[in-house]
């Protein structure tokens, strides 16, 4: 028994944490929207989110201009909504 919840306890603590999978699902968004010619300068990860115990991360998609907004809306539709 003790060598089964040894084993559990290493696959645990061997997955990505919340907050680096939060890190992974901005480096994938600011990609995609690169992808199409989009920056949004604030994206990263929300620092209050982070302060939790335990953390719970939130994406900060940040401000953007007008002109952004617009990109990003016609990227979505372009793409069928998908998402």
């Amino acid at each position: 028994m003790d060598s089964e919840r040894i084993v559990l306890v290493k696959e645990d603590s061997m997955r990505p944490t919340e907050t680096e999978a939060a890190r992974e699902a901005v480096r994938e968004l600011r990609d995609a929207l690169g992808r199409v010619g989009i920056t949004l300068p604030s994206l990263g990860l929300d620092a209050v989110s982070l302060a939790a115990e335990p953390p719970r991360p939130l994406v900060e998609l940040g401000r953007c201009t007008a002109a952004t907004a617009r990109l990003l809306a016609a990227a979505l539709v372009n793409e069928g909504g998908r998402g």
